[in-house]
């Protein structure tokens, strides 16, 4: 088993030969985990870096591991379970809300959205293309300004939504 190195700015370092392995802890729950490219046996000061910097790299790479990753098709920006701290940020929860049945129909934004769905599938369609973007339940999408495209709703979509 590994060794147990001291914690940096709420995160455990487990040190195994290999990889080292990191854990962010918020009021002593783990909420994300992540494994780093450096390898403790890599020699550390001697000119190749010096403790402090491997510290930084570390918790940079592990910042950029734990956050929520959004990906864009067809210039649709989706990011996929955002944590509730994302989503208060946002003040997701106290915006409007929109639902409709299953259906389809055509649909423009005149203005950029930002929604959160809370239940059910579409797949968008853009206009000028054959490809389309699926999203559903517990996605956070934003979609462009002047977009214009066709929603087929698969299952009944509940969701809150932002102009602007």
């Amino acid at each position: 088993m590994g060794k147990t190195v001291a914690p940096l700015f709420y995160t455990h370092w487990i040190v195994s030969g290999g990889p080292v392995r990191g854990y962010f802890f918020s009021k002593r729950m783990a909420v994300a985990a992540f494994t780093t490219l450096w390898s403790p046996s890599i020699p550390v000061g001697g000119g190749v870096r010096s403790r402090s910097e491997v510290r930084l790299v570390l918790r940079r790479q592990a910042r950029a591991e734990a956050a929520p990753m959004a990906t864009e098709k067809l210039g649709v920006k989706i990011e996929r379970s955002p944590p509730e701290s994302r989503l208060s940020e946002l003040g997701v929860r106290k915006w409007p809300k929109w639902g409709c049945p299953p259906s389809k129909f055509p649909w423009t934004y005149t203005d950029r959205e930002t929604c959160y769905v809370l239940e059910g599938k579409v797949k968008v369609y853009p206009d000028g293309h054959d490809d389309y973007v699926e999203i559903g339940a517990g996605d956070l999408v934003v979609f462009p300004k002047g977009m214009k495209c066709t929603w087929d709703v698969s299952q009944a979509v509940d969701k809150h939504y932002n102009f602007g």
